[in-house]
């Protein structure tokens, strides 16, 4: 059986992960940073969700010794210039916590008309520490003055996504998990290496 390892060991993301997985799963076995011993810290030393998540699944491949997966994402507000973007896990500083980041964006949008923002999500794929493709998937919508919603994490609560009323934090996994910017990258990953092992005696990306 292929086992792969997703380069994090952030909880929320390896529940989506493994629920995106779910039809692979009898033929490949995700593991975790938690699951390699020593696993080392990865910086994210990019300019680009692409970058960083290139960075993290290369170096993720080439300490465990097999295909590896990682994701870079995050929020990106037209009015703010793009921002908090890449560093929107450390826009409150590098200790700070969901309800302190996003005091610190919607203290940075008071009085601002234009609430557009998207959620962006970058998949890069590494085979034996090197890079085999990245995969990226978006969401537009607007944020609001005030938090709603205890479902998700991050900036979920104040982002309520085009055609829908209600925030990421209020619709809850069930509706997430299937229009989100993780769901859709996700599911461009998951495509690739479904056709990967349909049509190949092992796990080569050649």
């Amino acid at each position: 059986m292929l086992q792969i390892l997703a380069a994090t060991s952030n909880k929320h993301k390896v529940e989506e992960f493994r629920a995106a997985f779910a039809p692979l799963l009898s033929r490949m076995e995700i593991l975790t940073a938690d699951d390699i011993h020593g696993y080392p810290e990865i910086r994210e030393t990019g300019t680009s969700f692409e970058e960083n998540a290139d960075i993290k699944a290369r170096e993720a491949s080439a300490y465990a010794d097999m295909p590896a997966f990682a994701d870079d994402s995050g929020l990106e507000v037209a009015v703010l210039n793009g921002a908090p973007g890449i560093f929107s896990a450390r826009y409150a500083g590098d200790h700070a916590g969901d309800a302190e980041r996003i005091q610190k964006l919607l203290a940075e949008m008071k009085g601002k008309t234009n609430r557009r923002a998207r959620f962006v999500c970058v998949i890069a794929l590494a085979y034996r520490g090197t890079s085999v493709k990245t995969f990226r998937g978006e969401v537009n919508g607007t944020i609001i003055d005030e938090p709603r919603g205890t479902h998700g994490f991050g900036y979920d609560p104040v982002f309520v996504p085009d055609g829908y009323d209600k925030t990421f934090g209020e619709l809850g996994p069930e509706v997430k998990d299937k229009i989100s910017h993780r769901a859709k990258a996700l599911e461009k990953i998951v495509a690739f290496i479904k056709e990967e092992l349909d049509s190949m005696d092992d796990f080569e990306f050649e």
